[in-house]
């Protein structure tokens, strides 16, 4: 659908935060509103990108106000859609909020697909119910994975969980130099996993801290919890076996941000442990409720959830694209 003649879609580095403070605002309530999360910590961030001009993207104007934004960061050779998002109550007669979006998508997808430096594409909209954006993400040869916003409201637990583990296994609290074994980890527990194809980042021990350094140092994800976050390691090796990180998202909410089991210790019941032992210091922290993501392919990892008492509340898309290279 095209915008009407009175909306401008320019290059985001041209404007200053102010300008699109109202936009950021907007979203925020609806990060509230949809997933309970405090959106703030990252409009700060977002606002300093623009101040500084370094924030790719574009964004809409009418009138000589912004209306909406789309903006992507590089990482290498690889392009991450971060957010696409238009205010909501647009006056009568003017686009649609989904309208706008749509088309600074369109605009940011064909900026990525066109440039040679860029060979993989990622995307995972969190705030957009599944199917939104389809359209704009299949018509530019994106595959969309499907997944799922799981939250478990949290009921007083001022006992810790029973954790009967072999001698050969120690649970104990996240640590930072755990930072390399969990990245040896992540590695090798999403070999041939559907999120592997999701975020690349899982499929080598570099990418993964990478991932575990925005996550654990950077805020990536809310802000990390250490006393919620757990290791179980192997006594002889040293090396992680098992982890879970756990970030608070808002004053009322906890997320788990990482959980996977090496693949040779599945089946002890070390996921069900940690997922509980979280559970129980996020009320200690105050928390009443706890989310996760989980993509829908992943059966296994949903039985259990469920099982541990979580229920879907949300789905959205994930959006992957891969330059194909002809020798």
């Amino acid at each position: 659908m095209a915008l009407s003649a009175s909306i401008e879609i320019l290059d985001l580095r041209h404007f200053a935060a102010t300008l699109l403070r109202p936009v950021l605002e907007a979203e925020g309530e609806l990060w509230k509103q949809r997933l309970h999360w405090d959106y703030r910590t990252s409009a700060r961030l977002l606002m300093q990108y623009l101040d500084n001009h370094l924030l790719p993207g574009y964004a809409a104007l009418e009138a000589e106000h912004v209306t909406g934004y789309v903006f992507c960061v590089y990482e290498e050779t690889k392009a991450v859609v971060g957010d696409v998002f238009a205010l909501p109550n647009q006056p009568e007669g003017a686009d649609s909020a989904h309208a706008i979006e749509e088309t600074l998508l369109r605009h940011l997808l064909e900026l990525l697909l066109n440039s040679p430096q860029v060979d993989r594409i990622e995307s995972q909209l969190l705030l957009h119910p599944a199917g939104s954006h389809a359209a704009a993400f299949h018509a530019a040869g994106f595959e969309i994975y499907r997944r799922l916003f799981m939250v478990q409201e949290l009921k007083e637990r001022w006992n810790p969980p029973h954790a009967n583990l072999p001698a050969d296994l120690e649970l104990r609290p996240w640590r930072d130099e755990d930072l390399a074994s969990a990245a040896r980890l992540i590695a090798e527990a999403y070999q041939g996993h559907p999120d592997s194809l999701i975020n690349d980042q899982y499929r080598s021990v570099h990418g993964s801290m990478r991932f575990l350094n925005n996550i654990v140092r950077y805020s990536g994800c809310g802000v990390f919890s250490p006393q919620v976050s757990h290791v179980v390691v192997d006594r002889a090796t040293h090396e992680s076996v098992a982890l879970i990180l756990g970030s608070r998202v808002s004053p009322q909410s906890g997320h788990i941000t990482q959980v996977c089991v090496h693949p040779s210790y599945r089946r002890r019941g070390l996921a069900r442990i940690l997922l509980s032992l979280a559970a129980y210091w996020f009320v200690r922290q105050g928390a009443t409720e706890i989310s996760l993501t989980v993509t829908e392919a992943n059966w296994e990892a949903i039985d259990l959830y469920l099982a541990e008492g979580y229920n879907c509340k949300h789905t959205f898309d994930a959006a992957v694209w891969e330059r194909t290279r002809t020798i």
